[in-house]
């Protein structure tokens, strides 16, 4: 398997890609592969953040990060979004979505970003350092149940004491 980023040559089969894995997922609206043409467009959008995995000469996987703003005591901070982890039906278990997470991460740090929160299955992402975002002083301000509002920090000690509101918008 080979990670790399994605280019606009992937869209279309990235689309399919999302919508197969989010046909099982726990967490879902069905829109998701619709998310993600979204945003694209929009100016949170970091083309070096997408990245797929490539098996068998095809994509089997799919994560992209963008800009998220939490509204902080001492004014806005812009951190990350993972939105959304997509790995192919039969090539579920075999470590692709931890894979494309740790190849994602590691470019966003590089890039000088410092945390990320996601919309998401606790069970799964607790696994990888993920936490209700509560435990970083930050308040859900989205439709979206708590439980499913995670956050990580990518630099250790960035998230201490920050106080704040976070809001996801699907």
């Amino acid at each position: 398997m080979k990670i790399r980023v994605a280019t606009p040559n992937d869209y279309d089969e990235i689309y399919q890609v999302v919508k197969e894995a989010f046909k099982t997922a726990q967490v879902s609206d069905g829109n998701e592969q619709d998310f993600v043409v979204a945003l694209r467009q929009k100016e949170t959008f970091i083309p070096e953040l997408e990245l797929v995995a490539v098996a068998d000469e095809k994509i089997v996987g799919h994560v992209m990060l963008s800009e998220q703003e939490v509204k902080a005591k001492d004014g806005v901070r812009n951190f990350l979004l993972l939105a959304p982890l997509s790995v192919s039906f039969d090539y579920r278990n075999q470590g692709i979505g931890g894979a494309l997470m740790e190849a994602a991460f590691k470019k966003a740090v590089a890039m000088e970003h410092h945390a990320v929160f996601l919309v998401g299955n606790p069970d799964y992402y607790a696994r990888y350092g993920f936490r209700q975002i509560a435990t970083f002083g930050l308040k859900n301000k989205s439709d979206i149940p708590d439980q499913f509002i995670l956050g990580q920090e990518l630099i250790s000690g960035v998230l201490e004491d920050l106080e704040g509101e976070l809001e996801i918008k699907e």
